[in-house]
């Protein structure tokens, strides 16, 4: 059984490696130093009010119990972070493009950080 990241800095050094963005939410992939199968579900106030929250990471967790002992990376940090548009999506499809982002995170495969905006603290004057 995979164990549940609960610190912060296993979260921000998650937020370091590979990035699979889907619909419903994006998958964060990173080794963990042989600490074994790790994951992690984040789901912030814009996607909705805690009813919508909590159902959203219910959704995850049994997404992930579904899929990471069979296609999870081992010794790797998985971390859950989820979109707007997971909160209506369908489950089945869900899994499906779960399946999909730990196959290309398998093949070292990542989205581009194209879009995405810098981080403060890195910005050069």
């Amino acid at each position: 059984m995979p164990q549940v990241l609960t610190k912060r800095a296993d979260f921000l050094a998650a937020n370091k490696g590979l990035r699979n963005a889907r619909a419903g939410f994006v998958l964060l992939t990173r080794p963990n130093g042989g600490e074994g199968l790790r994951y992690g579900i984040t789901v912030t106030k814009k996607i909705g009010n805690a009813v919508v929250r909590n159902r959203m990471k219910r959704r995850f967790r049994e997404l992930l119990r579904a899929a990471l002992p069979d296609s999870g990376l081992p010794d790797h940090d998985h971390v859950l972070i989820g979109r707007a548009g997971g909160v209506e999506r369908d489950f089945h499809t869900m899994a499906q493009e779960l399946e999909q982002a730990l196959m290309r995170a398998k093949e070292g495969k990542g989205d581009s950080a194209r879009g995405r905006r810098p981080r403060r603290g890195n910005r050069k004057s």
